[in-house]
């Protein structure tokens, strides 16, 4: 036997000496044999193929893994329109609840502000006690408040409420005086980095700060929107982008994205850590950051050159338009001008319309199966969604109530109804659902919908490698846009470069439309550790971008490869089966539909069309099969496992099938409403307002459940007969959990061993 070690990809191969055994003597010869140069190669080749397949595997791996976490966070943002919809369903119909109405609700779906607010000294009413240990800031800031700032943070302490308010008011002042679009220059000795979405990932700001210098002359920033949501740190990460944009109005720059928006606060995350982190005065501190965002800049232009906004453009963007308008108008992109209400030639009259309004009547929750309605214009349009755009793009999702996307790009009038067959119980016709539903009274003026619809565009928006502009179908707002879109405005602008955010890369960065169009995406460890690097960008005079990528690590260093792929694979699949866990009803009945035999298994293209019809996440089923579900005989599927992992917390009270249903699949939306409700962040409801909420939720969405049952389920959960109910422990009897979980452990952090 010969053996030697083989230096990877080139065929060099190192003789080593062996020991060969004298079969007539039995003793071992100390001699050295050289392999032949053939048998060299041979082996090389053999190990080489043998890698490159094993790496391809692992690649292919990684990229499922990176489909399965953008399609739910895109299914994410769809539900949210749903959610979006309901809170103005709520307004409309709610008339008391406990006397006092939703007044949060009231408050962040109002654009009118609170005349406390409007005192610029009221923060002076807020004391400081002289126990607070945190950082005492003095206004003009100066450099030293700066430094306490972030050593504060650093040190996990909380900025008190009364330097907050005063923090926004002082930068929604300044605010009020800059321009819609940011214009910049660089110099021979100055260049500007381009930072893209943080969501609230404090880590990943201050290692930006240690990396690349503070915020300064010298170091000019423009942080590309995204501040919040998400992360646990969006509070502190706002106060020292606001601290240093107060600091170094000329150096420090903010674009607005598509999470400045106090609807989406709601469901990511902001809102919740506001009103916990600031019990007292948190309601006024939600509303200043409701203007403030609506103050934010929309777009930065460096050198004439370089045009930077959050999300992308559409064939209708207009750059002189967007300079031009009112854009403190728009508090959020999820708010539908009414103005286009009324132009869709729909065949109904303004009474049915506004029925949506006056009845709680239940609707049918097929609504998914019906078609948009579109105009004539509509349909002429060249530009439609297909499955070819969306694979081209990374972003491939859509949840099960999902509604058409809304878009400047191919639409004069965005197809946002979606009709509904009568109820039983309903009077007459077809009611609507308005995923961009806003207050169906005093039609906003033209102007105003125009400037929503490019907004729109400007935040939402995302490329795609085919031709042409189409209804951003996945996200549910904007559009995806192709690359002689993107030519086309660079040359009517002479521009050379786009640069946008708003979609996570696994690298930080990605370049497309022949490198004229730069992803660039700041916050690391995004959907799971290790699962992404962060990045940001350097520019100069020579307006060349240079890439900087990090990652802010704690656990994964230490791990191979493998490793990591495997732990962001681990953390995708139990997301995955959780989804398929909260749509189980549905789910089951399409199963059925194919086991004619109740044999209680199905051919594998019969359980993957269930799943894309079902769910509609647009992912390759059949390679995810040996994840989520084991074959039974005959290579058939036996679909009740796809739920074996999976399992509900324990019931504390009997709920109908019905209601247990709507409970999984609309527990986040009901934990929202109910955080909003409970104004003092206690955890408790009134029974009043418990069953009130879920009969216009049930009525909003055409959950066919009886109005017996919500007020069984009321009373029954009120378990010390107090009137007020527990909402956060009894929503965590619906919450799905993986049967080998460990409670005490993280959900999202799992780390395989090799």
């Amino acid at each position: 036997m010969v053996s030697w070690d083989l230096i990877m990809g080139c065929g060099t191969s190192v003789a080593t000496a062996t020991q060969g055994k004298d079969e007539k003597t039995g003793r071992y010869d100390a001699t050295t044999k050289t392999p032949s140069s053939a048998l060299t190669i041979k082996a090389a080749v053999l190990i080489q193929r043998w890698f490159r397949r094993y790496m391809a595997r692992l690649e292919m791996r990684r990229r499922y893994t990176w489909n399965i976490f953008q399609s739910i966070e895109y299914a994410g943002e769809q539900d949210q329109l749903q959610l979006s919809s309901f809170f103005s369903f709520m307004l409309n119909n709610v008339t008391h609840l406990n006397g006092n109405g939703p007044d949060l609700i009231s408050k962040l779906m109002d654009s009118a502000s609170d005349p406390w607010l409007e005192n610029e000294n009221c923060y002076n009413l807020v004391t400081v006690p002289e126990t607070y240990t945190g950082p005492r800031l003095s206004f003009p800031l100066s450099v030293s408040d700066m430094n306490a700032l972030l050593g504060a943070f650093k040190e996990q302490q909380t900025l008190h409420a009364r330097y907050v308010l005063q923090l926004l008011h002082e930068t929604r002042k300044l605010l009020k005086q800059m321009p819609n679009i940011i214009h910049l220059s660089t110099t021979y000795t100055k260049e500007i980095t381009i930072c893209g979405d943080l969501h609230g990932q404090l880590d990943d700001l201050l290692l930006i700060f240690y990396k690349n210098g503070l915020p300064s002359a010298e170091t000019p920033y423009v942080f590309n929107g995204d501040f919040v949501d998400r992360g646990k740190n969006s509070v502190e990460v706002m106060v020292l982008l606001f601290a240093y944009l107060l600091l170094y109005p000329d150096y420090m720059h903010l674009n607005r994205g598509n999470h400045e928006d106090h609807l989406m606060n709601l469901r990511y995350g902001f809102t919740k850590e506001v009103m916990q982190k600031y019990k007292i005065h948190g309601c006024e501190i939600l509303q200043l950051f409701q203007d403030v965002f609506s103050l934010l800049p929309i777009a930065t232009i460096i050198d004439g050159k370089i045009l930077i906004v959050h999300g992308g453009i559409s064939d209708q963007t207009d750059l002189d338009f967007l300079s031009i308008l009112e854009r403190h108008k728009i508090k959020s992109a999820l708010r539908f001008p009414q103005t286009t209400v009324e132009q869709l030639s729909i065949g109904q009259s303004s009474r049915q319309v506004k029925r949506i309004r006056s009845t709680d009547s239940s609707r049918p929750s097929s609504s998914r199966s019906h078609n948009i309605q579109r105009t004539p214009h509509q349909r002429e349009r060249r530009c439609r969604p297909n499955r070819q755009d969306s694979s081209a793009s990374t972003s491939s999702s859509s949840s099960s109530s999902s509604c058409s996307s809304i878009s400047l790009c191919s639409l004069k009038t965005p197809p946002c109804f979606r009709p509904h067959p009568p109820h039983p119980s309903s009077p007459s016709g077809s009611v609507f659902q308005l995923p961009f539903l806003d207050s169906l009274s005093a039609p906003s003026p033209p102007q105003h919908e125009q400037e929503w619809k490019q907004i729109v565009d400007i935040l939402w928006s995302d490329p795609k490698t085919l031709k042409g502009c189409c209804p951003n179908t996945f996200r549910g707002g904007g559009c995806y846009f192709g690359p002689d879109v993107t030519r086309r405005l660079l040359l009517q602008h002479g521009l050379q470069l786009l640069i946008r955010s708003h979609e996570c890369k696994q690298e930080g960065y990605e370049l497309c439309h022949s490198g004229q169009v730069i992803t660039i995406f700041s916050a690391s460890n995004y959907y799971e550790e290790g699962s992404n690097r962060g990045a940001y960008i350097k520019v100069g005079r020579e307006l060349m971008p240079r890439f900087y990528q990090y990652q802010v690590s704690r656990s994964t260093r230490k791990l191979t490869l493998t490793q990591r792929v495997r732990a962001a694979e681990g953390s995708a699949f139990r997301a995955l089966k959780e989804k398929l866990f909260t749509h189980r009803s549905e789910l089951i009945l399409g199963f059925q539909e194919y086991d004619h035999n109740n044999t209680g298994t199905i051919l594998v293209s019969e359980w993957a069309q269930v799943l894309e019809t079902g769910l509609r996440l647009d992912l390759p089923w059949r390679t995810l099969r040996p994840h989520l579900v084991r074959l039974a005989s005959g290579g058939r599927v036996d679909y009740q496992s796809c739920f074996e992992d999976m399992e509900p917390g324990v019931p504390q009270v009997e709920v109908t099938p019905n209601l247990a249903d709507a409970l999984f699949r609309y527990r986040k939306d009901i934990e929202i409403i109910f955080s909003i409700i409970d104004k003092d962040q206690s955890g408790l409801i009134s029974i009043e307002e418990f069953r009130h909420t879920w009969h216009l939720f049930s009525a909003h969405l055409g959950i066919k459940i009886d109005n017996r049952a919500i007020d069984d389920l009321a009373r029954s959960i009120d378990f010390n007969k107090d009137g007020s109910i527990d909402f956060n422990e009894f929503l965590e009897a619906f919450r799905v959990v993986h049967k080998l979980d460990n409670k005490d452990q993280p959900v999202n952090r799992i780390i395989g061993k090799e």
